[in-house]
């Protein structure tokens, strides 16, 4: 990638890969506005309008050929003796491909960083993150057609720096982090229903992984528990179970994937000893 940054997220459109936001090492200094765009028919990268805000920490969908901004940490606050991170923002903008354009689209109920998002039917779903008051369980839920946003039932677990993906009409939300730690806890939504129920958790406890969905599994990538994590463990739903997949070259928390015809990119990331990655590897199964 040609910005080297973590803690960014991606959406896939029309077989295209789109790299938004982040930070740079360690996210000491401010958020990133970078746009990104990888074409894995020619392994290149171009740069795209940047984001109108800045930030790292955010979650991105994919509705009609529309790419979503959603969420995230909108910049840093001096405090005495130094820059923290602070500012989770509640705001949603929405890039177009054909007029490399952003639009600025109606901001969640709860300004949050570190969510996860899934698409269902056209529907925007923002689940869990952390907000000023804490880690967050918060399920909202987006109709562009409208640009209005509806509350749903609440995640049972909250948590931040989770990963969330779609399958079969049903959302997961896995992992993450709250008081009590980095969680392999799983939760399914049915939207029809507006109920939660609990999977078989993942073989492992992570936060600030990423997820993808592939060929009726869905695919837990990177992350970190204890250490930084190259490992993959794939989610049959139909047999409720997990298993273990051939590892990332580069382990990593902070990365962003995305699925292009068949195969899973991941990009970016960090580690302790390599911020703020550049890396793309690819993952066919």
């Amino acid at each position: 990638m040609p910005t080297g940054r973590q803690d960014l997220a991606a959406g896939v459109v029309d077989g295209t890969l789109y790299a938004v936001g982040g930070c740079g090492p360690f996210c000491n200094g401010q958020p990133f506005n970078t746009v990104e765009a990888y074409d894995a028919a020619t392994d290149s990268w171009s740069t795209k309008a940047v984001l109108p805000t800045a930030r790292a920490g955010l979650a991105v969908g994919v509705i009609n050929g529309i790419l979503y901004a959603v969420g995230g940490e909108g910049g840093f606050t001096r405090h005495d003796g130094g820059d923290s991170n602070c500012c989770e923002v509640a705001t949603v903008e929405a890039y177009n491909p054909s007029t490399d354009s952003w639009t600025t689209e109606a901001p969640m109920p709860t300004a949050r960083e570190y969510l996860g998002v899934g698409i269902i039917n056209g529907i925007l779903y923002a689940v869990g993150g952390r907000s000023s008051i804490g880690d967050v369980n918060t399920l909202e839920a987006y109709d562009p057609a409208t640009n209005t946003w509806t509350r749903k039932r609440v995640m049972p677990t909250p948590r931040w720096g989770l990963a969330v993906s779609v399958i079969d009409g049903r959302l997961y939300a896995m992992g993450g982090y709250n008081d009590n730690g980095a969680t392999n806890v799983v939760e399914a939504y049915n939207p029809v229903r507006d109920r939660w129920a609990t999977r078989a958790p993942m073989p492992t406890c992570r936060k600030y992984f990423a997820s993808a969905t592939l060929k009726g599994r869905i695919y837990a990538i990177g992350g970190h528990c204890s250490a930084y994590f190259a490992s993959v463990d794939a989610y049959d739903p139909e047999t409720n179970t997990w298993t273990g997949k051939a590892p990332m070259l580069t382990p990593r928390e902070g990365l962003a994937v995305g699925v292009v015809r068949g195969v899973i990119f991941a990009v970016g990331g960090d580690h302790s000893r390599a911020p703020a990655m550049q890396t793309v590897e690819a993952f066919t199964q």
